[in-house]
């Protein structure tokens, strides 16, 4: 049976909800006000959750006033690529070193000898930003992880409104992101990983804007009535799509913060070209994925590994600049196979090869250490900072004693609602061929299931924070399904109304409710432990 003849074109180009009937004119107003509350929601409500999630994550930033965790390696190794273009040396002991910032940055023991590092070096110029315009201070080296991660709240919503074309969903996504306890310890903790979150979301936001934009032009290339046109679907589109090139120069910043972006580049360069493909047999081709390798292939591979790989490079452009850099001198005066290429540029590739085998060979055991099976679970979080204060100090008002801790722990409701939703979209990707569904495992996928090839590496539960962004649009994609399909009677949607708001206010509780380890706030020893809901979080 033939489709009808406006259906191709609409299944190219979805529109968006500020095109379509609103939810405000289900609410009974104006048509006028509706629709003008409708193109308001689009930025209205992100700008809104992101203002939420801002205020959450830059209450208090300096507190703890301490050198939290893995922050003795990244806030100093900033610190020195602003003062000498790379990263320096420190004294050996860290800890009287941290008290020396903390107590006297003016007399900070920095010399000129270079450092050996395990990570590159964008996320730490990201820092660095921060300890120009506040000083080497906990909020110094915190403000620009704090804004990436408010930043990303913002890009969730906005993503999720166009990956769903649905303004409430989007947001949803975005208030579950500024809920998690995990993501919002990780803003407000100096490590990378919130800033790989930020740019691998970002790209992932500027290869959907190109899936629209060529589906659009594909579209454009239809017969005049609409219909599925062989033509059509082997046409050739516009080679030139700024929006994947930026979604490499996106990736490559993620690869130059920590090389776990790189299974993103993998990701999202296998599924950019499959989406080109089923626009193709959409739009009438014979034979889709011949059609995509002979027009698409190759233009994505240059728009994402070439450039991911320069910006990659690029980022190390303080080393090559100074003379002081850790190996920047090392192929000087080495002959051998590769004497051609300028020694510059060998050094740094001996420079990567150390650092890979130094990253792969770290098995030195750590207490707060976690097997990647029990993240999505959250079987093992990670104390960044304890202290237990006696009764009378510290805001101790408890004669039994307490504590305040900073626990990177995701909200667990979330988290475990999310493994349903996981399954939810494995049912939806592979029996309904739902390219949404796909693209969310995709993200989850490239950030989750690497990590299961380096069991005997030491890791750690907070690296998932890169694909808690997937998590959260997962949730939502559930949630939206909860509320009912369109269509759906007026029964049918209440009790999906009533049954997604429970679910969605047990996990704000929830964030409530751990609040206080998150941030480090005193509380008795008898309502922490009450908050140790499994054995394997002491």
């Amino acid at each position: 049976m033939e489709r009808p003849r406006t259906t191709t074109r609409l299944r190219l180009v979805v529109p968006f909800p500020s095109r379509q009937p609103g939810l405000w004119r289900t609410l009974g107003l104006p048509p006028a006000v509706a629709d003008r509350l409708t193109r308001w929601s689009g930025w209205g409500g992100p700008l809104l959750v992101a203002l939420l999630a801002g205020l959450l994550r830059f209450w208090h930033l300096g507190s703890p006033r301490a050198v939290v965790f893995d922050e003795t390696y990244y806030a100093k190794d900033a610190w020195a690529l602003l003062q000498h273009g790379y990263e320096g040396a420190w004294p050996a002991a860290r800890a009287a070193t941290d008290k020396l910032i903390l107590g006297n940055p003016q007399r900070i023991p920095l010399g000129t000898d270079p450092s050996f590092v395990a990570h590159p070096p964008m996320g730490k110029w990201v820092i660095a930003v921060g300890e120009w315009a506040f000083g080497l201070n906990p909020v110094g080296w915190r403000v620009m992880v704090a804004l990436l991660g408010t930043a990303s709240v913002l890009m969730l919503c906005r993503i999720g409104r166009r990956l769903f074309r649905s303004t409430a969903l989007g947001c949803l996504a975005g208030v579950l992101m500024a809920v998690d306890g995990l993501q919002f310890v990780m803003s407000r903790t100096s490590l990378l990983d919130v800033i790989v979150m930020f740019f691998v979301l970002a790209a992932f936001g500027a290869l959907l804007i190109d899936r629209d934009r060529a589906r659009a032009k594909l579209a454009a290339t239809l017969p005049r009535d609409g219909r599925p046109d062989a033509d059509a679907g082997t046409a050739t589109t516009r080679a030139w799509r700024p929006w994947r090139i930026a979604t490499g120069v996106l990736l490559g910043l993620a690869c130059a913060t920590k090389w776990n972006g790189m299974f993103y580049v993998a990701g999202f360069g296998i599924m950019t070209v499959l989406w080109d493909a089923g626009a193709r047999r959409v739009a009438g081709a014979r034979h889709p994925y011949r059609a995509m390798l002979r027009r698409d292939a190759g233009p994505a591979f240059l728009s994402l590994i070439p450039v991911a790989f320069a910006t990659y490079v690029a980022s190390w452009s303080g080393w090559f600049a100074t003379d002081n850099g850790y190996f920047r001198h090392w192929a000087d005066g080495r002959g051998g196979t590769w004497s051609w290429i300028p020694a510059p540029i060998r050094s740094l590739w001996h420079y990567q090869h150390a650092v890979y085998d130094f990253n792969v060979h770290l098995t030195q055991p750590h207490p707060y250490q976690s097997n990647p099976w029990s993240w999505l679970v959250q079987g093992r979080p990670v104390l960044y900072f304890s202290e237990s204060p006696t009764f009378g100090h510290s805001g101790c008002t408890a004669p039994g004693g307490c504590t305040h801790q900073v626990l990177a722990l995701g909200t667990p409701l979330l988290w475990w609602t999310a493994c349903f939703a996981l399954l939810y979209l494995l049912y939806r990707w592979a029996l309904r061929r739902d390219w949404r569904a796909g693209a969310v495992l995709c993200g989850v996928a490239a950030g989750y299931l690497p990590w299961f090839q380096y069991q005997e590496r030491t890791i750690f539960l907070f690296y998932a924070v890169v694909f808690v962004p997937f998590l959260c649009l997962a949730v939502a994609m559930m949630i939206g399904a909860i509320l009912g399909p369109p269509g759906s009677d007026e029964r049918r949607r209440a009790i999906g109304a009533i049954g997604a708001g429970v679910l969605v206010l047990l996990i704000i509780w929830n964030f409530i409710y751990f609040y206080p380890l998150y941030t480090g706030t005193t509380i008795p020893l008898e309502d922490w432990r009450n908050r140790m809901w499994l054995d394997t979080w002491v």
